[in-house]
């Protein structure tokens, strides 16, 4: 009974502790002027500035929405609906842009569409002027292709895998009643889709209007979100309570928004008569349907090349191509501004990752185990322990700042608020990767093994260790992954001589020079590389695809 009650006691400590105490926090400080604690809250709404940024951040966000959309939906068709040589590596590949780092993305898109990027270096070749011939950083533009870029991904998971899974049989009976392939796909197909499509788009509205490391990046100061509103707010004015309300106000459109989802999720629960995808997908093909794979293919290119360009502009110089940039990582050019070399900020990225993977393995296994023990009570600790997720990291990092900075836990200058920071961000991919195996694990091994004397503990180890160990590894790399680019709430709480990988490139891009964007662009890099790894490994370990998100 100890152990069960630590069990459970454990990773809702932690949670109360690290997550809840700072949320409490902020509200106290948002409540602490005049004679209702208002003041900071009557200041936000009578102050057309920012009431402006959340008006920018929602309506940002929709179009933002609409564009992943039209750039989703048709890949998603490509995926669901088409057999083609390469289709498990496309399919791999149109991940890979939502696990990067937001800011290896923004360094993608400079290293694109910069002034010094591919883009603008062949049309300066072909019009004969060094002056930048696309002009597209710090305007919406490029806001609204860097969040299709980083969300697509959103859209091709949730609508091909219902997609493909749809009963040919509708279709079927649509023709045979005379209705062509456009009126079938309008009256009977797309009905059928949409749960999974406002699903989708629910998800990528959450995540742009959430942004921050795009926005910080590529936007400028003009295009400011509440997230980056609440980050200036904090660290450049100082002025804790209007950051505070501000945060809350955040907090309550973020919880209607995933409620709104949680419903509309419902209703794609409603039974649909589905069937294997190896039976829908098309076997036959005319000349139209390849020259439309070839073309989607061809689009899927084009997306991914922002993360084409990071590398191919890391590796080229004035001379030529060359590892310069890399090879300047060893050195200490930079030394009077972080100070510290650039390959002890990797070092710091490296320990810190692995220090809040063990954290978060700790606590996502330990919760995952709660959540499946049987009772009513299962999904309300599992909507609990999944908080973190809902929750900006930049309001995470601004709740570490407004509570642990006094006694019983004062955590000002210790590298350990990192680690905890990271670790409430990375343990919920942890619970997701283990819960689908942990319900699918079968009951009678287990009593097999008590009812031949085993003990709890030997059961867990000779039983379950065994069952469970793929997606064990599989959430440890994300974890891994997920601290490894975390930017908002790093950003907030580093102190110089803790300095990360993301942050080192954001303050690279803030210094004058060749040398500095070069070496930001080597970090970037070599970051993409990690957490691209990671993903191979994720799918190479994932067992029978459970675990996903």
């Amino acid at each position: 009974m100890t152990a069960s009650r630590l069990l459970t006691l454990g990773p809702l400590a932690f949670l109360a502790v690290f997550f809840l105490y700072p949320l409490v926090a902020i509200l106290g400080r948002s409540f602490g002027g005049g004679a209702l604690g208002l003041d900071p809250f009557q200041e936000l709404l009578g102050d057309s500035y920012y009431l402006g940024r959340i008006w920018f951040t929602i309506w940002q966000a929709t179009l933002s929405t609409l564009l992943t959309l039209v750039l989703g939906l048709p890949v998603a068709y490509l995926f669901a609906r088409h057999e083609f040589p390469g289709k498990t590596i496309l399919k791999a590949l149109t991940t890979l842009p939502f696990i990067m780092p937001t800011i290896v993305v923004a360094m993608g898109f400079i290293a694109l569409l910069g002034p010094q990027g591919i883009v603008n270096t062949a049309l300066s070749d072909v019009f004969g002027s060094n002056a930048p011939q696309l002009r597209v950083t710090n305007t919406l533009t490029i806001i609204f292709l860097a969040h299709a870029f980083y969300n697509y991904s959103i859209v091709v998971r949730i609508v091909s895998a219902y997609w493909a899974n749809l009963s040919p049989r509708f279709g079927e009976s649509a023709a045979m009643l005379g209705a062509g392939r456009v009126r079938t796909f309008v009256h009977v197909t797309l009905p059928l889709l949409l749960p999974a499509v406002w699903s989708s788009a629910i998800l990528v509205f959450v995540f742009s209007f959430t942004s921050f490391g795009v926005v910080l990046v590529l936007g400028g100061p003009q295009f400011a979100t509440v997230e980056v509103a609440i980050y200036e707010l904090t660290v450049k004015l100082f002025r804790l309570e209007v950051a505070g309300a501000l945060a809350i106000i955040q907090l309550v459109f973020t919880y209607v928004f995933l409620f709104v989802y949680s419903r509309v999720q419902a209703q794609s629960a409603v039974p649909i008569t589905l069937v294997a995808s190896e039976s829908v997908s098309r076997r036959r093909k005319s000349a139209r349907d390849i020259l439309l794979v070839v073309g989607i293919v061809a689009g899927l290119l084009v997306v991914l090349s922002p993360l084409l360009a990071l590398i191919e502009r890391a590796v080229s110089t004035s001379g030529g191509y060359s590892l310069t940039h890399f090879v300047s990582l060893f050195s200490n050019d930079s030394g009077s501004f972080f100070y510290l070399s650039p390959m002890r900020v990797v070092w710091n990225s490296v320990r810190f990752a692995l220090a809040s993977t063990a954290i978060a393995m700790l606590v996502g296994t330990s919760a995952a185990y709660v959540i499946v023990r049987p009772g009513r009570r299962s999904s309300i600790l599992d909507a609990l322990f999944m908080l973190p997720l809902v929750v900006s990291a930049v309001t995470l990092g601004f709740g570490f700042l407004v509570a642990f900075n006094r006694p019983p836990i004062d955590l000002r200058g210790s590298w350990l608020i990192l680690v905890i920071a990271h670790s409430l961000i990375a343990y919920p991919f942890v619970i997701r990767t283990l819960l689908p195996v942990l319900r699918g694990m079968p009951p009678h091994l287990k009593e097999s093994a008590a009812v031949l004397g085993a003990s709890p503990f030997r059961v867990f180890i000779h039983i379950e260790i065994p069952i469970i160990a793929r997606a064990l590894l599989v959430g440890a790399t994300f974890a891994f992954a997920v601290s490894m680019g975390e930017f908002g709430a790093s950003l907030l709480l580093v102190r110089a001589e803790f300095t990360t990988i993301p942050v080192a490139i954001f303050r690279l891009l803030g210094q004058p020079g060749e040398a500095n964007l070069g070496q930001a662009l080597a970090m970037s890099t070599l970051l993409m590389a990690v957490v691209a790894l990671g993903f191979v490994a994720i799918e190479r370990f994932r067992y029978r695809d459970v675990g996903g998100f």
